[in-house]
């Protein structure tokens, strides 16, 4: 049976077959074949998989991001990021790193990052001078930090697939990560702006340009707050975080009357939409991700491991090795939902903490979105600004590094990603 699902996924997934059906063909082929498993097993996997309180918390917070988009904020949180940063070296390409930060807090998602302010900030750094190949990868690479500060759709599928965390305890773990990509990349801005004098803006924005600026972006600010701050005392549980974010938002739009019918109707079923593929890709991942745990490959995995070494952060960069592996041949979601089972248990026999390690694998396969062939960031971003796969690649090489060494600080520095969460009494 192992053969026979590990041959179908690779098949499939090479024929270009959405990563969803490539699962869900896989599993459901292999269970008929062997004919040891009932075949209703597989829609038993499917519903387990999407049963889940914690669960719902994903399209909340998928129609908050759509919500706040639909209520024109995000160009209110780009207006601040470029009174705080426009003037400084290489600008536009820290407005587009700052901003991203900001809508990370709303949206958790990369792809709605990158076809959202970090599209609108790449057109702005090409009308500027900038090169249009590392405008698209700038705005790619800075699309990465929404999955990692919270709230982040990729923690609640994490948190939902493994024992020992908590979706809260996750989103805080995520905090100094975040960051700390802001921070890289800002660096790997400057260095490439000061190597083809990429100047910023001609001066620096007035106090109370500023201030303005603040005042006009403070609701989609509060937001994060709202959120984190919630979770934190104990106000509502990050499920209800997430309805909280959607009434919020939609009682925001409706005081700045911001919404037509038709742009509210629009935002409701994009969120409904990308929920829809969101909860297929759980389900269908959730049968393949039970098969492998059934015809135990993580114990296989383990004990090649264990021969290589024993050291526990030996087998803690052979497991980001595979998942970064992993990342880039296989969607971000399905990845997650697939190695959590798998990679999982290793780690925690190894004593890795499951904060750690959680965020090691949302990092990792988050780093992938923008790795081909597959890349699902770098393939909205060339959309969007009409660019060859190829350049963008090769422009995002150093943006790239930056994002690995942060990574490797993660890997190496335990307290990058359990300091907060023990802080707050959220870790083991």
């Amino acid at each position: 049976m192992a053969k026979t699902l590990v041959l179908l996924f690779f098949a499939t997934l090479f024929l270009s077959v959405p990563v969803a059906f490539t699962m869900g063909i896989a599993g459901l082929a292999a269970i008929f074949i062997d004919g040891s498993l009932n075949p209703l097993v597989a829609t038993q996997r499917m519903f387990a998989g999407i049963d889940s309180f914690p669960l719902m918390a994903v399209p909340f917070f998928i129609l908050a991001s759509e919500l706040m988009t639909a209520c024109g904020l995000t160009r209110a949180l780009l207006r601040v990021a470029n009174a705080l940063v426009g003037h400084v070296r290489g600008g536009l390409g820290h407005v587009n790193i700052l901003v991203s930060m900001m809508f990370a807090g709303i949206s958790g998602s990369a792809l709605a990052d990158a076809a959202g302010p970090s599209a609108i900030v790449m057109r702005m750094m090409r009308q500027a001078g900038y090169d249009k190949n590392y405008a698209g990868a700038l705005s790619a690479a800075t699309a990465t930090i929404g999955p990692i500060i919270p709230p982040s759709i990729l923690a609640v599928i994490f948190a939902i697939s493994t024992s020992g965390v908590t979706v809260a305890g996750l989103f805080l773990a995520g905090i100094v990560p975040g960051i700390l990509l802001g921070l890289s990349l800002a660096i790997a801005n400057h260095i490439v702006s000061v190597r083809h004098n990429y100047r910023g803006s001609e001066a620096r924005a007035t106090f109370a340009e500023l201030r303005h600026a603040i005042l006009a972006a403070i609701p989609a600010l509060l937001m994060p707050g709202i959120i984190l701050g919630g979770i934190l005392f104990g106000v509502f549980t990050p499920t209800e975080a997430g309805a909280v974010a959607s009434v919020y938002a939609l009682a925001l739009g409706l005081l700045m009357r911001a919404f037509s019918w038709r742009t509210l109707y629009n935002a409701f079923v994009r969120a409904a939409v990308i929920t829809s593929s969101v909860f297929l890709i759980v389900a269908m991942a959730s049968i393949f991700a039970w098969l492998l745990t059934y015809l135990q490959i993580p114990q296989e995995l383990a004990k090649l491991i264990n021969q290589i070494t024993d050291s526990q952060l030996g087998v803690l960069l052979l497991l980001a090795a595979f998942a970064l592996i992993c990342g880039f041949f296989i969607d971000t979601l399905p990845a997650l939902i697939i190695l959590t089972p798998i990679l999982g248990p290793i780690a925690y026999s190894a004593g890795i903490d499951p904060l750690q390690f959680g965020m090691m694998l949302v990092l990792n396969l988050t780093i992938g979105m923008i790795t081909p062939p597959v890349g699902p960031v770098l393939f909205v971003i060339a959309s969007v600004g009409q660019l060859k796969i190829e350049a963008l690649s090769k422009a995002i090489l150093p943006l790239l590094l930056a994002e690995l060494v942060v990574l490797l600080l993660v890997l190496l520095v335990p307290g990058v990603s359990t300091f907060i969460p023990r802080y707050f009494g959220f870790a083991n």
